[in-house]
C-alpha cells in the first residue's frame, strides 16, 4: 500500500524537534561513551569550544570542568554572554558572535549551532552568564525554558557556567571514559599555551605547545630531538620513533581534526618533498613516513569543515595569507624544515639513518608481501575465516558509524556470533588456535604468519589505518585463562605493528555475561560475581544459575542480546605515561620469574580485599 502524499505530509519542525529527531546531523553518532567520538563527548566539546574561543580572544585563562553522576559542568572566566542574548545563544539556531569576525577571529565555533544541540539533547541544561555585576540564569529541559531569572550583586566577576545532563532517552545508557576526556583536554592546553583547565581534581597546562604534545605521546625517546617549527598561524612538531606506522595529530583553530583534511594531506606531501630535496634522494614516501609521529596546527579565518562535528577540514580551504592551504604549508615546510636540517646536521644525519633503515626493511619483505597478498586473496575466496558484513567502513557515513568486526577463536564461538550478528554491519574473523606472540619480532612476521596476514588483509590496514574497513575491531574470547591469553596476544600484535589502531580508539574487548540467573518469570544476565549476587536477591528463592564457560555455550538466540543495542564493550586503552615497549617487555617478554612474582603479589592483594 502506498501512503498518500498530501499537504498533511509536509511538516515543519522547530529547532529542538529537528535536533532531537536528526541528532546525527549535529553531533555525528550517538554511541554509549565507549568510543572517543561518541555524541556525549561531542556535547562536552561544543561547550568547551566556546570557552576556548574566549581564551583565544584574550579573555579568561582558566576553565573548570566537572562530571559527577553524568552531570557535566563547564565554567570559564571569559567576558560572559551579553545578558540580553543568553536565551538566543542557547536556543535560537544560527545565533552567535562567531559571525562577527571582528569579535571572534579564527575561532573554533562557527555556525551558531553547537550549544543549541547540547541544549536540545539534554534532559537538563542550565546556562549562567556573569557580566556587569549581574547574573542571567536560564534552565531548560529538552530545549524548553523552564526557569529564567536575572539576579543582582553576584560574586563572580565575568564568565559563563554551563551545566547539562545528556538525555538518556536519546543516548540510552551511556558512560564517560575519563581517559578520552583527559586526552581532549590535554590537546586544548597544548594548543593554547597559558590556558589552565581543571577537571575533576586534575590540572592541565602546557608551556611548549605541540612540543609538549609530542613528548607526551612518544613511546620512549625519538630517533632524534623533536623538530619544532613555528610560523605565523602555523605550528609543526615531529620526530621519528621506532614504532611501525604513522601517527598524526592535526588541528585547525584549536579543533582536533581527527579525520585530517587539506592541512594534513599537505603536510604529508610537504615533508616527503622537502626531505627528498634536502638529501637529494628519491626516497619512497612510505620509507620517509614510517615511524613518523607529528603534530600540525594552523589557524584560519572562517574554515570550512566537512561536518558540524568539525573533524575534517574541507578540500578547498584558503590560508591566512590568501593562498591555498596546500601551498601555504608547502612553502612553510620548504623554508623552515630545510633551514632547520641545514643548521642541525646531527639531527639530519639521524633522520637519514632512520629512513634508510625503513627502506632496507621494506625491500627485504617486498617479495614476501607479494606472495602474502595472493595467499590472502585466495583465502578470502575459498575459506570461511572472514564472514564479512554488507556495509564497510568507507562505504557510507552510516557504515562508518556502525561497522564492526569480531575477532574470535574456534568454530563454536565464531558460529554463535555469526548466527547472532547483524549481517549489515557486523563481520566475524575466526582464528585457528592461539596466535603467535609477536613481541620482539619484525613486521616480516605479519606476512609470513598466515593468521596475521589474513587478519591484516581482512582489516585492510597494510598501508595504514586510513583504509580500515571497520570502525570497531572487537576481540571476542572466552572469559577464562586461554581466552585472556588470546586477548593479550592480539593486543600485543596490534601494539607492535599497528599501534595507531589503539591510539585512535578502534580496538575493544567484548564483555559477555558470566552467569545466567533465572526463574519462571524473569532472566537476568550477570557480568560479575557482584551482579550475580544482586540477581539472586532480586529473583528470590532458589533461582536457576548457569555459569557460561565459553562463548560457544551461549546459544545464538541468547547471543543476540549481547552484541546488539546493549552490547558491552571495553575500549582498549593505555596511558601515555606508560611506555609501550616497557609494557610489552614485562608482560610478553622472557622475564617469567619477575612476571610470576607480580601475579602472585597482586593476587594476594586481591584476595585480601575480598576477605
Amino acid at each position: 500500500m502506498v501512503a498518500n502524499y498530501t499537504d498533511d505530509s509536509i511538516r515543519t519542525l522547530d529547532w529542538k524537534e529537528h535536533i532531537r529527531k536528526r541528532p546525527g546531523m549535529y553531533i555525528g553518532k550517538l554511541g554509549d561513551g565507549s568510543s572517543q567520538d561518541d555524541g556525549v563527548y561531542v556535547l562536552l566539546k561544543e561547550v568547551i569550544d566556546n570557552s576556548i574561543d574566549e581564551f583565544m580572544m584574550g579573555f579568561g585563562k582558566q576553565i573548570d570542568i566537572s562530571i559527577q553522576d553524568l552531570k557535566v559542568t563547564v565554567k570559564d572566566t571569559g567576558r560572559g554572554i551579553p545578558l540580553g542574548k543568553v536565551i538566543d545563544v542557547a536556543s535560537k539556531m544560527n545565533t552567535g558572535a562567531k559571525y562577527d569576525s571582528k569579535v571572534f577571529k579564527k575561532s573554533v565555533g562557527l555556525n551558531g549551532v553547537g550549544i543549541k544541540a547540547v541544549n536540545a539533547l539534554s534532559s537538563s541544561f542550565e546556562i549562567c552568564s556573569y557580566r556587569e555585576n549581574q547574573c542571567k540564569r536560564i534552565l531548560f529541559n529538552e530545549g524548553n525554558i523552564i526557569h529564567d531569572e536575572l539576579v543582582e550583586a553576584i560574586q563572580e566577576k565575568t564568565g559563563t557556567i554551563v551545566s547539562f545532563i545528556p538525555d538518556q532517552t536519546v543516548f540510552g545508557k551511556y558512560t564517560y571514559v575519563s581517559e578520552y576526556i583527559e586526552a581532549m583536554l590535554k590537546n586544548y592546553v597544548y594548543l593554547n599555551t597559558g590556558l589552565v583547565i581543571n577537571f575533576n581534581g586534575l590540572r592541565f597546562q602546557s608551556k611548549n605547545g605541540l612540543l609538549d604534545l609530542l613528548n607526551h605521546n612518544l613511546d620512549g625517546p625519538g630517533r632524534y630531538p623533536v623538530i619544532h617549527l613555528i610560523g605565523e598561524d602555523i605550528e609543526i612538531a615531529f620526530t621519528h620513533g621506532n614504532q611501525y606506522g604513522e601517527d598524526y595529530y592535526s588541528f585547525v583553530n584549536g579543533q582536533h581534526t581527527t579525520q585530517g583534511g587539506t592541512h594534513l594531506a599537505a603536510f604529508k606531501e610537504a615533508i616527503v618533498k622537502t626531505i627528498r630535496d634536502f638529501y637529494k634522494k628519491d626516497y619512497d614516501a612510505s620509507d620517509i613516513r614510517t615511524g613518523l609521529i607529528a603534530a600540525i596546527s594552523i589557524k584560519v579565518e572562517e574554515p570550512v569543515f566537512e561536518s558540524q562535528t568539525k573533524t575534517k577540514l574541507g578540500s578547498k580551504e584558503i590560508s591566512p595569507d590568501g593562498i591555498g592551504i596546500r601551498n601555504f604549508i608547502m612553502d612553510f615546510m620548504r623554508n623552515a624544515l630545510d633551514n632547520y636540517l641545514h643548521k642541525n646536521t646531527e639531527t639530519a644525519s639521524l633522520m637519514n639513518e632512520k629512513i634508510q633503515e625503513s627502506e632496507k626493511e621494506r625491500k627485504e619483505i617486498s617479495g614476501i608481501k607479494k606472495i602474502a597478498r595472493e595467499r590472502a586473496k585466495k583465502a578470502n575466496l575459498h575459506n570461511k575465516k572472514l564472514r564479512d558484513c554488507r556495509t564497510h567502513y568507507n562505504s557510507s557515513a552510516e557504515g562508518k558509524e556502525f561497522s564492526s568486526i569480531f575477532i574470535t577463536e574456534g568454530d563454536s564461538a565464531s558460529g554463535s556470533i555469526t548466527k547472532s550478528r547483524d549481517v549489515n554491519y557486523q563481520a566475524v574473523f575466526s582464528l585457528k588456535g592461539k596466535p603467535l606472540n609477536t613481541y620482539g619480532l619484525t613486521k616480516k612476521v605479519v606476512y609470513e604468519n598466515e593468521e596475521f596476514n589474513l587478519l591484516q588483509s581482512a582489516l585492510n590496514i597494510e598501508d595504514g589505518i586510513e583504509n580500515l574497513r571497520y570502525n570497531k575491531v572487537i576481540i571476542a574470547t572466552d572469559a577464562d585463562v586461554d581466552g585472556m591469553h588470546i586477548r593479550l596476544l592480539l593486543i600485543t600484535f596490534f601494539l607492535q605493528f599497528f599501534p595507531e589502531l589503539i591510539r585512535k580508539g578502534h580496538l575493544f574487548i567484548l564483555q559477555t555475561p558470566l552467569f545466567r540467573v533465572r526463574n519462571k518469570k524473569e532472566t537476568i544476565y550477570s557480568y560479575s560475581e557482584e551482579e550475580r549476587q544482586k540477581a539472586m536477591i532480586k529473583l528470590g528463592k532458589n533461582p536457576e544459575i548457569t555459569r557460561f564457560k565459553g562463548l560457544g555455550e551461549i546459544s545464538p538466540d541468547e547471543f543476540k542480546h549481547f552484541i546488539g543495542k546493549n552490547m558491552r564493550l571495553e575500549p582498549v586503552l593505555y596511558k601515555k605515561d606508560d611506555s609501550v615497549s616497557q609494557m610489552l617487555e614485562f608482560y610478553m617478554g622472557k622475564n617469567t620469574p619477575e612476571r610470576q612474582n607480580f601475579i602472585i603479589e597482586n593476587l594476594r592483594v586481591e584476595l585480601d580485599q575480598i576477605a
